[in-house]
């Protein structure tokens, strides 16, 4: 069977003693595989049919839009890579290297596919998905209500915030203000609350030599564990991790 894998799939064998092989998009695989085939862009592959009905990752930014397309595909925008049967789709140029290290994995071991790794100089599986790297895409609001709620949300992340406190501003019922922020929002309004404030202590830990604990505070978590599970639970990381990833001021 040609497994559809979509994305980039050639790597180089560095220098060094011994390289490991080199696989080429066409190259023949000893394992499970027959061989990788890339086939065309994203948008190709699904008014093709090949994703119907299949989970498939693509591009952080462009998600949405490949979703709002083509209904039938399952698309998960945080995996690097998803393998799906015989289907592999990547995230992009960098995530397919972690798509082609997962194939190598898979036909040849682990072992081979950690001397691979290390001639690139890269992660044999990153820590976590996209969703760290991404930036939030705020979803257009279509009411004035809504709009006043996120300014006020923004404006207040330090206040409880809870469905009472947001309810009362809005002038609604708890019921109706739920109905209001998944209709609009896509989501609960505590899901939208703690979303906003992982946002406003990301910006924190990439800009500021600020603790933890201050963050914690600023950004309305209260204690540095409540901001630990959130980035845990939105991330996939730790503020510790994210910081030393991502952080644009000197240490």
């Amino acid at each position: 069977m040609r497994p559809l894998v979509a994305g980039l799939l050639t790597t180089a064998a560095g220098a060094g003693p011994d390289p490991a092989p080199a696989l080429g998009s066409d190259q023949r695989l000893p394992g499970g595989h027959d061989d990788a085939v890339q086939v065309g862009d994203r948008r190709e592959r699904a008014a093709a049919g090949l994703l119907g009905g299949r989970r498939a990752t693509t591009h952080w930014s462009t998600a949405r839009q490949l979703a709002a397309e083509y209904p039938e595909i399952e698309v998960d925008a945080d995996p690097i890579f998803i393998r799906e049967g015989d289907v592999w789709t990547g995230a992009g140029i960098s995530a397919c290297l972690d798509l082609s290290l997962a194939l190598v994995a898979d036909d040849f071991g682990e072992e081979l596919a950690l001397r691979v790794a290390r001639q690139l100089v890269m992660y044999l599986k990153r820590p976590s998905g996209q969703s760290q790297f991404s930036v939030p895409l705020e979803p257009v609001s279509t009411t004035r209500r809504i709009e006043d709620l996120r300014h006020h949300i923004a404006g207040h992340l330090t206040a409880p915030l809870t469905v009472t406190d947001l309810a009362a501003h809005a002038h609604v019922g708890e019921r109706q203000l739920t109905r209001i922020f998944k209709s609009e929002l896509g989501v609960t309004p505590s899901a939208y609350v703690e979303s906003a404030r992982v946002e406003r202590a990301r910006n924190r830990l990439e800009t500021t030599d600020e603790t933890l604990e201050r963050i914690a505070s600023t950004c309305g978590f209260g204690t540095t564990d409540t901001l630990v599970r959130a980035f845990r639970r939105r991330l996939d990381t730790t503020p510790t991790e994210y910081r030393r990833r991502f952080r644009t001021v000197p240490g």
